[in-house]
């Protein structure tokens, strides 16, 4: 079975219906990282809104960073769509 370490716990899909509120109240309330899995292999995670939220500010992050390294390494040089086609073709 697949295992991340971030994961507290994980349910059967077939178990995931039968304690969906308790998996829901484990994941808002006590912050458990709950993994699905479906035939035995990790499927998905259920995760709190704080966890998805602080998920999505480091995504933002690194996407920022990435902007910013990128930028300061552009030197300005352009071309054009027609040189780009003539370095691909040759």
């Amino acid at each position: 079975m697949q295992h991340m370490d971030t994961v507290t716990n994980e349910v059967s899909t077939r178990e995931l219906r039968a304690q969906l509120s308790d998996v829901l109240g484990r994941a808002m309330y006590a912050g458990e990282r709950i993994g699905v899995t479906r035939n035995g292999k990790l499927a998905a995670v259920v995760i709190s809104v704080a966890d998805l939220e602080a998920l999505e500010a480091f995504e933002m992050a690194h996407d920022v960073a990435a902007y910013r390294e990128a930028k300061a390494a552009d030197d300005g040089t352009r071309v054009t769509l027609d040189e780009l086609r003539g370095e691909l073709a040759s």
